[in-house]
């Protein structure tokens, strides 16, 4: 694997920083050389010392591909490119449907990438349960993609983009993922200690029992891109894969909280269910999109674990750190 690249478009935020971390600890060891792209601030102190080998950071905005050719001089093409970046927030991508539509599909990236000579590049795209219409259980890959707000119109328009113009992908569609905080704390809240933090609180809080989600651990999400890239730099000379990625646990946002509670030692006299209905968010959520992720498990050779058990990782590696 000696004299690979990998490229991480979005290495700063959640998923991004954790990635890197994780790439980073063997990069070194195997020859691959890392580098990823920020948009507006400059990479945070903290995730440079969190990364072991040296990094390249090239600031990038998707919207117009300024940047790129940057990269394409300091570092050249990349073997690897993992896309992480995206306007993913539904209610904002709702109220900016045009910015929603520009940042997360990756136009600029598939037109840099396609000025060099070949399309030896695999490109690993993030994208969401959130292009499934929500109306029954465990959708499969194959299931008709229906979305129902300007979020899961974007990233299925995405994977359209990606699959009409690009020769090697691999699309993973991401439930909730869930985890400690990243070296360099990020600004959005994290599911885990979002419910923490409103229990914590001792007075009843209203969720859902009709609304399921399939919330997936952040270091399986991790090991699923490092297996991926492990077996494109193998030899893998051809790649078109769409992926559920989720845990093995469909659960409604009433039964993640309930653990949480468990774990933490919350009375559960605090959990008040009510139905989605009620709620306005400002923004069609929809009802059911649990993942069958059959074919994650057949392809990679691993199963993501379970909600509780990723729920006490989550405050016993918080506690680690924070200690």
């Amino acid at each position: 694997m000696s004299g690979k690249r990998v490229l991480i478009i979005g290495g700063t935020g959640y998923v991004g920083q954790h990635l890197l971390e994780g790439l980073s600890n063997t990069a070194f060891e195997k020859g691959i050389d890392l580098a990823f792209t920020h948009h507006s601030n400059l990479p945070p102190e903290p995730l440079i010392k969190a990364i072991h080998s040296h990094c390249l950071a090239f600031p990038v905005d998707l919207r117009n591909g300024d940047g790129f050719d940057a990269i394409s001089l300091s570092f050249g093409q990349p073997d690897v490119v993992v896309n992480l970046a995206a306007l993913s927030v539904p209610r904002a991508c709702e109220m900016d449907p045009v910015t929603a539509m520009c940042v997360n599909v990756p136009s600029a990236l598939i037109e840099w990438l396609l000025t060099f000579d070949d399309d030896s590049t695999l490109l690993i795209h993030f994208s969401t349960d959130h292009v499934y219409e929500g109306v029954k259980s465990f959708y499969k890959e194959e299931d008709e993609t229906a979305p129902v707000n300007v979020y899961g119109r974007s990233k299925a328009e995405s994977e359209h983009f990606i699959s009409a113009n690009w020769a090697n992908f691999a699309i993973l569609r991401s439930s909730i993922i869930y985890g400690p905080q990243t070296a360099a704390p990020v600004r959005k809240s994290l599911p885990v200690q979002w419910l923490d933090s409103l229990l914590a609180k001792g007075r009843q809080v209203e969720f859902c029992r009709d609304e399921f989600r399939c919330p997936i651990y952040i270091n399986d999400v991790v090991t699923i891109i490092q297996t991926l890239t492990c077996r494109w730099m193998s030899g893998c000379n051809e790649m078109q894969l769409v992926l559920n990625v989720g845990g093995p646990d469909r659960l409604s946002r009433l039964q993640m909280a309930e653990t949480v509670a468990a774990v933490r030692g919350y009375k559960s006299s605090l959990l008040k269910p009510i139905s989605a209905s009620l709620i306005d968010r400002g923004v069609k959520s929809p009802a059911d999109i649990s993942m069958d992720i059959s074919k994650l498990i057949q392809m990679l050779g691993f199963s993501p674990m379970k909600f509780e058990e990723g729920v006490r990782l989550t405050f016993r590696n918080e506690t680690n750190t924070s200690s």
